[in-house]
């Protein structure tokens, strides 16, 4: 049984900082942060407001774009989040909760921005395997709440949003074709966020907002959005010409430019819009896909290409063929 997507939905707060709003409280500029990043502006959430919400209201989305059936066979609920409301009652069980979705296993996954990606592979895994009928994966991020607003290397890159998918059979020869997953923790000091310990591992301390080595991961970056991409492709047969387009990790600019490079691909076949929401981690990709479907940029039977990577350090990608519902 092939597993694709169903279903998709997105939600953004409506509260917008702009890069110029930045100037005005912090030792930066609208300059420095869009040649560095290309990055405009960035959604804030309420105070009130949390990734379960976030979540809810995506799901609320897809269920207006598709109607209510969508949810009919929901039997998994997963939310890929750094933020989450509590360690526990899990985040997905809150937003099973909230949709109705009663009896439906929920569970949490933590593993940088890609952690829709590994929860796409979860899913589609599940549903292969006939564990489940169909899975619900949810990215949602209120990574404004964690940021240190005093440090300009990291605190101007992160906006906060939700994506909501239905994972499901599809025809054969659509749906998920190949996946990419590693992880590489002797990295894990240069992107961190404490929870209990006060360090990790090797020694280094961590704080009670997020921190970035902003030049360790764009190197780590632009190396794994090399070989993740090239390796999904390989692994599903095809070649980068084979991509009908490309829906990278919403981080930087220029690692999607060097990316967009080295597979050999025009602009008018990437998407992205991270000068408008910044990285809002495991619901970017999402994001950016329900807009490019929006744009009528996606049909029947492309080829599309993802690609994420974030701490941990982590990564992943997942070549996926549209249609096939």
């Amino acid at each position: 049984m092939a597993a694709g997507l169903l279903a998709l939905g997105t939600y953004a707060p409506s509260k917008v900082l702009h890069n110029k709003d930045l100037e005005s409280f912090m030792d930066t500029s609208d300059e420095w942060i869009t040649t560095r990043t290309g990055i405009r502006e960035r959604r804030v959430s309420e105070l009130n407001e949390y990734a379960s919400d976030l979540a809810v209201k995506a799901v609320r989305d897809l269920v207006r774009r598709h109607g209510e059936q969508a949810l009919e066979g929901v039997d998994q609920v997963v939310v890929a989040t750094n933020t989450p409301d509590a360690f526990f009652p899990n985040t997905a069980a809150l937003v099973a909760n909230e949709l109705g979705l009663k009896g439906a296993a929920g569970y949490d996954l933590l593993a940088g921005c890609p952690g829709w990606l590994y929860a796409l592979a979860q899913a589609a895994g599940q549903v292969e395997a006939g564990v489940a009928r169909k899975v619900l994966v949810i990215g949602s991020e209120v990574l404004t709440k964690i940021v240190d607003w005093r440090d300009r290397s990291s605190a101007v890159l992160f906006g906060d949003a939700a994506g909501a998918a239905v994972v499901g059979p599809v025809a054969e020869g659509h749906g998920f074709r190949s996946f990419v997953l590693g992880a590489d923790g002797s990295g894990g000091g240069a992107l961190h966020f404490a929870a209990i310990a006060s360090s990790l591992p090797d020694g280094t301390r961590m704080g009670a907002a997020a921190y970035m080595n902003g030049r360790e991961v764009f190197k780590f970056a632009v190396r794994v959005m090399d070989t993740a991409t090239v390796e999904a492709i390989e692994k599903a047969g095809m070649h980068p010409d084979d991509i009908s387009l490309f829906v990278p990790h919403q981080a930087n600019e220029r690692i999607i430019d060097a990316a967009r490079e080295r597979l050999g691909l025009e602009w008018d076949r990437v998407v992205m819009n991270l000068d408008r929401y910044g990285n809002t981690s495991t619901a970017s990709i999402p994001l950016a896909l329900q807009e490019a479907l929006d744009a009528g940029k996606i049909k029947e039977g492309d080829h599309l290409l993802f690609v994420s990577f974030g701490a941990g350090l982590t990564w992943a990608a997942t070549v996926l063929t549209w249609g096939g519902a």
